[in-house]
């Protein structure tokens, strides 16, 4: 017997909640676009789509404004209803940064000291994780830069990371102001050592793609750089040929002094020249899509969604606390730090002084407008 009895042709409907209204082109904004599958041979599939969500803020460094905020949930929901899309990437423009949280300088200038409207905002942003988790379609961050603080919270959100071997990866919240309670807290402990999980969060160290790569946070991470003669060059700031030196661990480590400058001074200079190379991780990025492509879809997530359900619970739990100490924060510590980021061109420091802020804690002294002059960057004359 044959399928005959099968229903046939039927009015599809329309499942997506957005329109284009929260997209757009121009900066600051989310970018949506469905770019074709690719077949292996580099041949466009006909009828099915990779769907590009790309943060298009590269005067500050792909940092999210609350609009761009919008158009990552309207753009993660319409992929997941999207029966053309196979998958998503989620990346971000340029050649420094992938993302590097929310928007300080509107952090700084709207949402300080209004505890409310901050809260409102981490609605927001809560609906943000909630949107990548919840995408019926595997999502793949593409690291083409920094992945830092919030930028970190959203990507480690994601089911794959596929990085530029330049890219940098950690946290800032409890430099600046906040702390990293957008998923980081939830998510590290899973992908790293509980003591590495809370070394990254707390200290704002920055950490290199081969370290990250080493400790089992990414995939894969790719060099992007070539030498004169055409030839790939991994990232020359960082270690990647040795694992053991003097008894320590040293793979994945910045490089000092003198050597790490001169290969800063190099990478720079490409950068500037446009001759950031991102084919290899785009080729990778086609490789898996069409591993995908080639599953069933069903299968595919149902799969994925067991993976994610471990993540999805403690950040279930905590993010509707987080968000309240996230919003009541704004009238003290992240008034400071935010403010301080904000006008590090005036003063030439992005931090308040953290010693004279703890000596005054120690007097006892009331966390008043006085007190938050005294430990706020002074302008420079």
């Amino acid at each position: 017997m044959g399928l005959e009895w099968m229903p046939r042709e039927h009015e599809l409907k329309d499942h997506s909640r957005h329109t284009d209204i929260w997209w757009g082109k121009e900066a600051p904004c989310t970018i949506y676009e469905k770019r074709p599958l690719r077949d292996p041979s580099g041949k466009e599939v006909p009828g099915l789509y990779v769907a590009w969500i790309i943060l298009n803020n590269p005067a500050q460094y792909n940092s999210y404004t609350t609009q761009m905020v919008k158009g990552v949930i309207a753009a993660f929901e319409n992929a997941s209803t999207d029966r053309e899309v196979v998958a998503c990437v989620f990346t971000g423009v340029g050649p420094y940064a992938f993302c590097t949280g929310g928007n300080t300088k509107e952090y700084s200038e709207y949402y300080s000291k209004r505890p409310e409207e901050y809260g409102a905002y981490m609605e927001l942003f809560n609906n943000m994780v909630d949107a990548i988790l919840g995408c019926k379609k595997p999502v793949i961050c593409r690291v083409n830069g920094m992945r830092v603080a919030g930028g970190q919270e959203i990507g480690t959100a994601c089911d794959l990371t596929l990085a530029s071997d330049l890219a940098v990866f950690g946290q800032a919240g409890p430099r600046h102001g906040s702390a990293p309670v957008g998923g980081a807290t939830d998510f590290l402990p899973a992908y790293l050592s509980i003591e590495d999980a809370t070394w990254s969060c707390v200290s704002c160290e920055l950490w290199s793609a081969y370290k990250m790569w080493w400790k089992g946070l990414i995939t894969k991470a790719f060099p992007v750089l070539k030498d004169e003669n055409g030839k790939w060059v991994r990232n020359p700031q960082v270690i990647t040929d040795k694992f053991i030196e003097n008894g320590e661990i040293v793979f994945g480590e910045f490089k000092t002094g003198e050597e790490y400058k001169k290969a800063r001074e190099w990478v720079q200079e490409k950068q500037k020249k446009g001759e950031v190379d991102f084919s290899l991780i785009d080729a990778e990025i086609d490789r898996i899509c069409w591993t995908f492509a080639n599953l069933f879809p069903g299968c595919l997530m149902k799969s994925i969604d067991g993976i994610r359900q471990k993540k999805r619970f403690f950040w279930d739990l905590n993010k509707h606390d987080h968000r309240h100490w996230l919003a009541v924060n704004m009238m003290g510590e992240a008034f400071l730090g935010f403010g301080a980021f904000n006008t590090r061109k005036i003063t030439g420091k992005d931090t308040i002084d953290f010693i004279r802020y703890r000596q005054l804690i120690a007097q006892g002294r009331l966390v008043d407008e006085s007190f938050m002059e005294e430990v706020m960057p002074k302008p420079q004359k």
